[in-house]
């Protein structure tokens, strides 16, 4: 019999050293869900913490909580990930200062993550109807309310608040960065159109030109707070926002503290000194993800 090179030993062993390295470190898995819905295929990643693949051979009965994020406007599903989440989030986890559990950012597009007026792009309906039953069948996630929450930023902002407060029952905790919450009223923001600000550009193909008054009742954070207050106050609730917002977010913010505290709605909200710019999010993303361990109750409350 031939004896082995002793060098193709070692090179079997270092193969499969790499290969239990590679497969215990954290991954993001992309990929897409063709919807009825849409009638489009809308693209979405998730965080795998790492053990997720070992813990299917060794418990397959173990399911993880499960975070949805929502990127803002111009971003897409991969933003968070792409821009140093990723790294920050196995830092938080190597120190043990976050527990397991998934990520899921979905694209979503220009929609605010709501219903458009015309009935055209019904994106609430595709992540409550098909989303979110989708990932919670292809991974080995908690479909539990308990094991459910939402967070945002900027136009995800208002998307993360804006399902938690209409669906209090999907949710248990939820968190937004610099929310693109808006203080002001249709007749407001429609007489601001006229400056030609690209915000109300967008405003106009989800919520109507002139504004659908009812519909943005609707679908307002504020009006569902109200509303919904008795599910809502079950809500464990998260946000901050740069108290420089370049678009203003920061007095939305703070109404929606004020409304809260008057609803005796438990809430932890932070103004801070900053902007509306990918620095001021990840300079408190920490925060974000320690508050939905917390609540999880995968780490100590402080």
């Amino acid at each position: 019999m031939k004896r082995a090179h002793p060098y193709s030993c070692w090179g079997i062993l270092f193969c499969i050293l790499v290969a239990v390295s590679a497969s215990a470190q954290s991954r993001i898995d992309c990929s897409a869900i063709n919807s009825r819905i849409l009638k489009q295929a809308m693209q979405y990643c998730v965080y795998l913490p790492s053990g997720y693949n070992e813990t299917a051979a060794e418990h397959p009965a173990k399911r993880y909580p499960v975070l949805y994020f929502l990127h803002g406007l111009g971003d897409n599903e991969r933003t968070l990930f792409n821009s140093g989440g990723w790294t920050m989030i196995d830092e938080l986890r190597s120190r043990h200062e976050l527990g397991d559990f998934l990520i899921v950012a979905p694209e979503g597009r220009r929609s605010f993550y709501i219903n458009s007026a015309d009935g055209r792009f019904p994106y609430s309906d595709f992540f409550l109807r098909e989303f979110m039953p989708f990932i919670e069948g292809k991974y080995r996630v908690q479909a539990t309310r308990t094991g459910r929450a939402i967070s945002g930023i900027s136009m995800g902002g208002y998307g993360a608040l804006r399902f938690a407060f209409a669906h209090p029952e999907l949710f248990s905790a939820v968190s937004a960065q610099s929310a693109a919450l808006m203080s002001e009223s249709p007749k407001q923001l429609d007489r601001a159109a006229g400056s030609g600000a690209p915000i109300f550009g967008v405003l106009s193909t989800v919520f109507g030109s002139p504004i659908n008054v009812p519909h943005w009742k609707a679908n307002s954070p504020f009006i569902l707070a109200e509303e919904n207050a008795a599910g809502v106050r079950r809500l464990s609730i998260y946000f901050n926002c740069g108290r420089n917002d370049n678009y203003g977010f920061e007095r939305g913010a703070t109404a929606l503290d004020t409304e809260l505290t008057q609803e005796h709605v438990k809430h932890k909200y932070h103004l801070y000194p900053g902007d509306h710019s990918i620095g001021y999010f990840l300079s408190h993303f920490a925060e974000v993800v320690e508050f939905h361990s917390r609540a999880f109750g995968l780490t100590a409350q402080h």
